[in-house]
């Protein structure tokens, strides 16, 4: 069965770091890229980041770019979301999920996105 589990939220202050996991079962991993999703209250859930299958290749919000990095070990079946420098702004439920669609195109958008976790909580004060 397909699980996808994040870990790592919790509650930080303004300009502290957080490192949030995300160990997938059930699929073949490395078939997939992966991506980081997240969703405050009374908004839309909005892309964070993405990773093809191989790591090679990440992709990213423009407003997140260079305070959060993804990565991922195919040997481990893990997705990793490094985030620096955060901001209120920032608290939200974020979410791991895994894409087939393993193109440029597709990564931006959660429908293409085929499993997803339960998401973790991440809370900035101010």
């Amino acid at each position: 069965q397909v699980h996808l589990a994040e870990s790592g939220g919790g509650l930080v202050q303004a300009g502290g770091s957080l490192r949030l996991s995300c160990a997938a079962s059930g699929y073949t991993f490395r078939n997939y890229a992966m991506g980081w999703f997240r969703q405050a209250p009374g908004k839309e859930r909005e892309f964070v980041a993405a990773i093809n299958w191989s790591g090679g290749h990440t992709y990213y919000a423009d407003s997140l770019k260079g305070r959060f990095t993804i990565s991922r070990d195919n040997a481990k079946n893990m997705v990793y979301l490094q985030m620096n420098s955060l901001k209120p702004e920032d608290t939200a439920v974020y979410y791991c999920a895994a894409n087939a669609k393993d193109y440029t195109g597709a990564y931006y958008f959660s429908y293409n996105y085929d499993y997803w976790g339960q998401g973790t909580q991440v809370t900035v004060s101010s």
